[in-house]
Formats: C-alpha cells, structure tokens, sequence
C-alpha cells in the first residue's frame, strides 16, 4: 500500500502530460471522440508509459508538485498543439481556395473543432485525416508523446521555457504553416488568375457578354477541372507535410528536454 502511495504522484504527472496532449492532438482532439475515451486512453498508456519515466527518483508531493503539474499540461498541449497547427495550413490553403472559386460564403462545421471552416479546407482537412488513420499515423502520434517521457523528466523544469527556445521554435512553425498553405493553393490560385484574365479581356472584346452571369459558373467549372488534374500530386505534399509535422514534433520534444 505504502508502494503505491508512492508511486501515484508520478503516475498523476505522467497521466496529466497524456491528457493534456489527447486534448489538442490531430485526430484524438476531435469533438466526434467522447471525453471519457480520452481519459481512459490517458490511463491505459499512462500504465505502459510510466515505466518509461526519467525521473532522479521518486516524485514527492511538496510546493514544487504544483509547478510540476503546470509543466505536464504545458507539455502535453505545446507537443499536441504543433501537430494541429501545422495542419492547419490545409485550411488555411483551402480558404485562400474559396477565395479565388467564389465559395467564402458558403462555409460549414468542422467536425473536429465544431467551428465554421472554409468548404474546401473542410474538405482537404477530412480528406488528410483519412490519410493519416490509412498510414497509421495517430500510432505515430502516441509513439511521439511515450517517447517525450525518455527525453522529459518528470521531476524537474523546462529549460527551454525559460532561454526563450520553445517559443522561439513555436515562432517559425508558425511561419512555416503559413507558408505551406500557400504553397498548397498556390497551382490552383495562378491557374484562376489566367482565368480572371481570360474573363476580363472576353468582357472587353465582347460587350454584349454578361460577364457576372458567366463568370461565376465559369470560375467553378475551370476550378474543378484544375483540382481533379492537381489532386494526384496532393498526397505526395501530405506526406512531405506529415513528415515535418513529425520531424517538428522530435524537435519539439528535444528542445524541451535538453539540459535536463
């Protein structure tokens, strides 16, 4: 009995990072996965993990405890977070999208936050979830949180929070996610540009036109048509996309752990 009590305030600390990172991870944050399927994923890997705990020994329960607590749930949610917002850039490349195909104001509810997302980024987005379940990403997913325990002692603070590393690396993802959106809309956006052109001088050469009854039907046909001849190459950008997202991840979990 006494064994267990001591062992509890590590296993709290490791299930509290589990928690924390279900709750803004890809796919294990959605809104369609109930709460209390999280909470005991949490658990049951909390059992497999916490043989796993770098740790000086074990964890007692003091003041310092608090601030340990804060530090699990700061790094469950920082890893979980910077999977969600590198993929992110596929809304983000879908609205650019909605943009130039005349679909901004036809937007609809993101499954996975319950939001209203651009129709093509919803799309593109659910689309890149199937993707990842299909190459078993979400085992890669939890094999990056389990490994942070060997990388992350429990007992002990970030030092990355303090030089300023964590947010300094949280910074150019960011920028990074940008980026990658408008890389992915990219082909689509300059292939409707040569469209807006073809429709301006047709409206010129030919007045009788109407070119806002026109327009937009056209705009949409030649739309599609770009995507479906695009939509090949669109995996090979997911998994580039997918293998930084885990890459970042590592990283992520490496500037965390060093000095520690």
């Amino acid at each position: 009995m006494n064994l267990l009590l001591n062992l509890l305030p590590g296993f709290m600390l490791v299930f509290i990072r589990l928690t924390a990172f279900f709750l803004t991870a890809p796919i294990f944050s959605s809104r369609n996965i109930p709460g209390t399927y999280k909470i005991g994923l949490s658990f049951y890997l909390a059992l497999i993990a916490y043989p796993l705990v770098k740790a000086d020994g074990p964890v007692q329960l003091d003041w310092f405890y608090v601030m340990l607590v804060l530090k699990e749930v700061i790094v469950g949610l920082v890893i979980g977070f910077i999977g969600m917002m590198l993929l992110s850039a596929i809304q983000m490349a879908g609205s650019l999208i909605d943009m130039v195909m005349g679909f901004s104001m036809s937007n609809v509810i993101d499954p996975m936050t319950g939001a209203q997302a651009p129709l093509m980024g919803n799309f593109k987005f659910i689309l890149t979830m199937l993707f990842i379940l299909t190459v078993n990403g979400h085992h890669l997913l939890i094999q990056g949180i389990l490994s942070s325990y060997q990388v992350i002692p429990l007992d002990r603070w970030l030092s990355g929070m303090a030089n300023g590393n964590i947010s300094t690396f949280l910074v150019q993802k960011f920028s990074y996610m940008f980026l990658s959106g408008l890389l992915l809309a990219a082909p689509l956006i300059s292939s409707m540009f040569v469209v807006d052109v073809g429709l301006g001088i047709a409206a010129k050469t030919v007045p009788q036109l109407n070119i806002f009854v026109v327009g937009m039907p056209a705009k949409l046909l030649a739309g599609f048509l770009i995507l479906l001849i695009i939509f090949p190459g669109y995996f090979y950008v997911m998994t580039r996309l997918l293998e930084n997202l885990f890459s970042s991840m590592a990283q992520l979990i490496n500037i965390m752990g060093a000095g520690t």
